[in-house]
C-alpha cells in the first residue's frame, strides 16, 4: 500500500503502482526524500498536518514516525506560530535525543510545500491506552512509573528545557524493554529568564498543565512536575484531570484524593500532593527534591565505589541484634503516626523520627557483628567484595552476558548490534563480531563450552563456534524479537523464549525445530531449564511463570503470585529452587517441585532485571533498574550486600564456575568484573 499525503484525504491509503490518490486526486509520493516510505497514518494534527508510520528505506526498512505540517492558511499568525514550534521541536529533538527514553531525530526537510519531521519509532502504548486496557493502577505501579520518568525529566532540564505538555499520551511505554519514553516536543521551550519572568504564549493541556502555565504562559521546571503529579493522579484515579477541569476547573487539586479508590502509602501520598500543589513556590522545585521524597532510605547498602581506586570497599555481611528495643520503637512510633492520618506536618515529624531510629539503629547493627540475622545464623558470609575491573568496548547498552564453562571467556552482547568476547583475568577483548541489523538481546554459551548462541531482534537465532567465532547456522521460526535462551546440561537443546509469545525447543547439533510452546498471552523474556534437563520454567510480560516438562513438551502448572511483569526466572543448581524477579520490584523463591511458594525477598527500588544462582547454590545475584547488584542468601532470604558502581539498569548478572567473580553487564555500556571472597 501506499499512502496519500494529503491532510485533508479521507481515505489515504492505496494499492501499490499508483499514482494519484483513489480518494482526493493528489500526486502520490513513493519516497519522501528518496528515502521514507510513509506506511500508514497514525493521526491527525487537527488541520495542520498528520502524523504517520513510516519506513526507512537507507536502514533496511526500519520504522520510524514522520510528522507532517501542512500549513492551510498562509501568511496567518496560527501557520507562523505552528511552523515556529514545528521547528523548534525538531531542535530539541536533536538536542535531546541522544537520551534512550527521548526520540532520536533521523531527519527535517521540505517538500512540496510541507514540512516533514522524521524521529525514531518507539514501539508500544502511550499512558493513556494503556490505563484505557486496565482500568487502574496501584501504589506501586505508579512509584515505579514516577522512577522511571524522573530521570528523563532531569535530563532535559538540566540542559534547560521545559517539557510544558507532560500528560499519559505523551508517555509510551517501549514494547521492547517495558521503559517509559517521553515524546512531543513540540511545547517544550527553552528555559530563560524570559520564559520565567515574562508572560508568553499559553501552550499545553488544561488540567495537565499547571495555572501558571495555561493563564500566564510562564513555564518553570515546577510546570513540569505539575503535569507529572497530574499525569499520576489520572492513572491512579482513572479520572482525566482535562474533563475535571472542564467542570471546576482547578478545584480538583485541592480535594485529590476524594477521588482515590484506596489510600496510598504515605510516602507517595505526600509526593504527589506537592507535585499538585496550585501554587508554583509550594510544589517541587526540582526532580532531585522529589527523588529525595520518594526514594526509601537503603539500609545495609554498600557505598559507590571511589572515583581514584574504582574498587568496592571490604564489608561484612549485615547483622540484627537479637535484642532490637529501637526496632519496636520505630513501629510503635509508625503506627501512632498513621493513625492521625497522612497529614504533611505529620509526615515531616514522622520523617525525621524514622531517620534518627534508622540511624541509630544501623550503628547498632554495625556493632554487633557476631549476632545472627533475626535470630537465625546465616550459612554464608561474604568477607569483601572489589570491583577488579570495567570492560569498556561496546559503543551502546550491554544486554547480556555469558562465561564460558572454564571460566577464561566473557562473552557479551548489546544494542550495538555487535558481540564481543573478553578475557576474563586480563580483561582484554579477543575477538567483535558485528554482523547484525538489529540489536542482540541474549547471548549464552553451552555447558560443553564448543558453542555460542545469541538471540536477536531480527526474530533470528544465531549459532557460533566459540573456538574460531564462525557463524554455524541461523534458525527461523520465530514471529517477533528473540529475548531469552538457555541451553541443556547436555549441551543438545536449546531454548528461545520470544516476544511472540512462544518458546522453542530446538537440537542444538543440527538446528533442526523440535516444538513450538504456546500458552504465554504476552512476551516471554526469561527461560531456565533444570539441571537433569527435565524441566524448564518461562516468564512472560503477562505477569505469569509457567513450569512445563521439558522432554513432552506439556505444561505443568502456571506460578501467579506476581503483581506485575515477570522479567527473570532462575533455577537453583539442585533442581529445587525457582527464583523469579519482576517489575514490582520483588525476588518470588518458589518450590520447583510443587510450584508453592517459599519466600519473597525485599530491597531493590525498581524492576529487578536479572538473576543469577551461584555454582554452589549458596547465593542468588539480582540486577535492577535502580542500578545495583545485590547478592541474597536463598536458605534464609536475607541480603548479603549491595555492589554500587554502575550508572544504569544492570540488565545481565552471572557468576564464574568457581563462585569467585560476578560478571555484571549494563546499560551505561559497560561490562564490571567483580571478585568476590568469603
Amino acid at each position: 500500500m501506499i499512502c496519500c499525503l494529503n491532510p485533508d484525504c479521507p481515505n489515504p491509503l492505496n494499492p501499490n503502482g499508483k499514482k494519484f490518490c483513489q480518494s482526493c486526486s493528489t500526486p502520490l509520493v513513493s519516497l519522501l526524500r528518496n528515502r521514507f516510505r510513509v506506511i500508514r497514518v497514525l493521526s491527525d494534527e487537527g488541520g495542520f498536518g498528520r502524523t504517520y508510520l513510516s519506513e526507512d528505506v537507507d536502514k533496511l526498512n526500519e520504522r520510524c514516525v514522520i510528522k507532517q505540517l501542512a500549513p492551510k492558511f498562509q501568511g496567518t499568525w496560527s501557520q507562523k506560530k505552528a511552523m515556529e514550534l514545528f521547528a523548534e521541536e525538531a531542535q530539541r529533538l536533536q538536542d535531546l535525543g541522544e537520551h534512550p527514553q527521548i526520540p532520536t531525530l533521523l531527519a527535517y526537510f521540505e517538500q512540496d510545500g510541507c514540512l516533514y519531521l522524521v524521529q525514531q519509532f518507539v514501539n508500544g502504548e502511550n499512558l493513556l491506552k494503556e490505563l484505557q486496557q486496565r482500568k487502574v493502577y496501584n501504589s506501586r505501579e505508579i512509584q515505579s512509573i514516577l522512577l522511571d520518568l524522573l530521570p528523563i525529566l532531569k535530563f532535559i532540564h538540566d540542559r534547560k528545557i521545559i517539557h510544558r505538555d507532560i500528560k499519559p499520551e505523551n508517555i509510551i511505554r517501549n514494547k521492547n524493554d517495558g521503559r517509559l519514553n517521553l515524546i512531543d516536543f513540540g511545547s517544550s521551550k527553552q528555559f530563560t529568564a524570559k520564559v520565567q519572568h515574562k508572560s508568553g504564549t499559553s501552550i499545553g493541556s488544561h488540567g495537565y498543565s499547571p495555572l501558571e502555565q495555561i493563564r500566564d504562559g510562564k513555564a518553570f521546571p515546577a510546570s513540569d512536575l505539575f503535569g507529572l503529579g497530574a499525569t499520576c493522579f489520572h492513572l491512579l484515579t482513572g479520572n482525566s484531570p482535562f474533563q475535571l477541569w472542564m467542570e471546576s476547573g482547578y478545584a480538583w487539586v485541592s480535594n485529590w484524593r476524594e477521588y482515590l479508590r484506596s489510600p496510598l502509602n504515605p510516602e507517595l501520598d505526600f509526593v504527589i500532593d506537592k507535585l499538585l500543589k496550585k501554587d508554583v513556590h509550594e510544589r517541587y522545585q526540582s526532580v532531585d527534591e522529589v527523588l529525595r521524597d520518594l526514594t526509601p532510605k537503603q539500609l545495609l547498602a554498600l557505598p559507590p565505589a571511589g572515583k581514584s581506586s574504582g574498587k568496592i570497599p571490604p564489608t561484612k555481611a549485615p547483622y540484627l541484634p537479637k535484642s532490637y528495643p529501637l526496632l519496636k520503637t520505630f513501629i510503635l512510633v509508625s503506627a501512632f503516626i498513621l493513625l492521625f492520618g497522612f497529614q504533611e506536618s505529620w509526615y515531616k515529624h514522622f520523617r525525621r523520627i524514622q531517620t534518627s531510629l534508622v540511624s541509630r539503629l544501623s550503628q547498632h547493627n554495625s556493632s554487633t557483628k557476631d549476632e545472627a540475622f533475626l535470630g537465625q545464623p546465616l550459612n554464608i558470609t561474604l568477607g569483601k567484595a572489589s570491583l577488579a575491573n570495567t570492560l569498556q568496548g561496546h559503543e551502546n547498552s550491554v544486554l547480556s552476558v555469558a562465561i564460558s564453562p572454564d571460566g577464561k571467556t566473557i562473552a557479551s552482547s548489546g544494542d550495538d548490534r555487535k558481540i564481543k568476547l573478553w578475557n576474563l583475568a586480563t580483561g582484554s577483548p579477543i575477538s567483535s563480531f558485528n554482523t547484525y541489523s538489529q540489536q542482540v538481546n541474549a547471548v549464552v554459551i553451552s555447558p560443553d563450552g564448543k558453542t555460542l548462541v545469541t538471540g536477536n531482534d531480527d526474530n533470528t537465532i544465531k549459532i557460533w563456534n566459540l573456538g574460531t567465532g564462525k557463524q554455524i547456522r541461523t534458525l527461523t521460526g520465530h514471529s517477533d524479537s528473540v529475548h531469552a535462551l538457555a541451553i541443556s546440561a547436555d549441551s543438545q537443546t536449546l531454548l528461545s523464549g520470544s516476544d511472540d509469545n512462544t518458546i522453542k525447543i530446538w537440537d542444538l547439533a543440527t538446528g533442526e525445530q523440535i516444538r513450538t510452546l504456546v500458552g504465554h498471552t504476552f512476551w516471554v523474556r526469561s527461560v531456565a531449564i533444570s539441571p537433569d534437563s527435565v524441566i524448564l520454567a518461562s516468564g512472560s510480560f503477562d505477569k505469569t511463570i509457567k513450569i512445563w516438562n521439558l522432554t513432552k513438551g506439556y505444561s505443568i502448572r502456571t506460578l501467579e503470585g506476581n503483581s506485575q511483569t515477570v522479567t527473570t526466572v532462575a533455577i537453583s543448581p539442585d533442581g529445587k529452587t525457582l527464583a523469579s524477579g519482576s517489575r514490582d520490584r520483588t525476588i518470588k523463591l518458589w518450590n520447583l517441585a510443587t510450584g508453592k511458594e517459599i519466600r519473597t525477598l525485599v530491597g531493590h527500588v525498581n524492576t529487578v532485571t536479572t538473576l543469577a544462582f551461584s555454582a554452589d547454590g549458596k547465593m542468588i545475584a539480582s540486577g535492577s533498574r535502580d542500578r545495583t547488584i545485590k547478592l541474597w542468601n536463598p536458605a534464609t532470604g536475607a541480603e548479603i550486600l549491595t555492589l554500587a558502581g554502575h550508572t544504569n539498569t544492570v540488565t545481565s548478572v552471572t557468576f564464574s564456575p568457581d563462585d569467585k567473580t560476578l560478571i555484571s553487564g549494563c546499560e551505561d555500556n559497560t561490562i564490571k568484573i567483580w571478585r568476590l571472597s568469603q
